[in-house]
């Protein structure tokens, strides 16, 4: 059953004239929990030791204290407007669904979420560094992280990633394919029995695990940008790169018990490549 705080977010997204932030903040915080899981002891005293330092940020509106809440930090520093508008780009990479992969072309002047991702840690692992900084570095790619492989962050047909793509979640009308991924499908898939990190860890096995942390954001750009054609457009339509239907395509029950699996296997890639990235800076 959802919590209630996700529940207000579905009703504030029913309600709202704009899409809400990635992975909504029931997938940001489930993505943080699996790394923090993951990694190992020392890595973990050095993230609770700068998660400490948290009020350095000078943001008393958007708290940072824990790994979870520092995971939803970089959405929540959009409402500060201009003091944070230069990491708006960063969130995500929408490569053309319907092209051939190209890393570069979707990422102007490193102004992208795959070159974040690797900056980010660069700055993490700095230790001549300011601790404000390296904990600004520390929230930016444990959310980054997650919006890598939230697929319509990777991929899109010329939509921004979805934003105008019409489409209906069973009976909610009148929303959008990003949205529709951003929150009702991650919501549901998460919550799904067994649910949360641990119930979606305790369905993998030790080599599944260590596979799903195999690679590098290259490889889980091109990954994410592969599932946004074949599941979050290949679910609604019947050739992704075809005309977007004049009427509004449904997520219906059916299709959502596909893609449940899709959701839950993109959070555990998300959480447990952070972990092995959040060791390789601190550990």
């Amino acid at each position: 059953m959802l919590k209630i705080r996700h529940l207000l977010a579905a009703l504030a997204l029913a309600l709202a004239a704009s899409p809400a932030a990635a992975w909504w903040e029931y997938g940001h915080e489930t993505v943080a929990t699996i790394a923090a899981l993951n990694v190992k002891p020392a890595t973990k005293r050095e993230i609770a030791r700068l998660l400490a330092r948290s009020g350095q940020l000078d943001t008393p509106t958007c708290a940072a204290r824990t790994i979870e809440q520092a995971s939803y930090w970089p959405d929540c520093i959009k409402g500060l407007k201009d003091r944070f508008s230069y990491a708006s780009p960063w969130h995500y990479q929408n490569v053309n669904i319907c092209k051939p992969f190209d890393l570069k072309a979707a990422c102007p002047d490193g102004n992208c979420v795959s070159a974040q991702i690797d900056r980010n840690a660069r700055l993490l692992a700095d230790r001549t560094l300011p601790d404000r900084e390296r904990l600004m570095a520390l929230a930016f790619l444990v959310h980054f992280m997650g919006d890598l492989h939230m697929p319509l962050h990777a991929g899109d047909k010329g939509d921004l990633g979805g934003n105008r793509f019409k489409a209906s979640y069973g009976a909610i009308t009148g929303r959008n394919l990003h949205s529709i991924w951003d929150g009702y499908l991650a919501d549901r898939g998460i919550s799904q029995p067994p649910g949360d990190a641990r119930g979606i860890l305790s369905t993998l096995s030790a080599s599944e695990r260590a596979q799903m942390s195999a690679g590098r954001t290259e490889d889980w750009l091109r990954e994410s940008w592969a599932a946004a054609r074949e599941y979050a457009y290949g679910s609604v339509m019947q050739d992704p790169c075809g005309e977007t239907p004049a009427t509004e395509p449904v997520i219906d029950e059916a299709t959502t018990r596909r893609l449940v699996p899709i959701v839950r296997t993109q959070i555990a890639r998300g959480g447990l490549r952070l972990a092995r990235m959040l060791d390789e800076a601190l550990g």
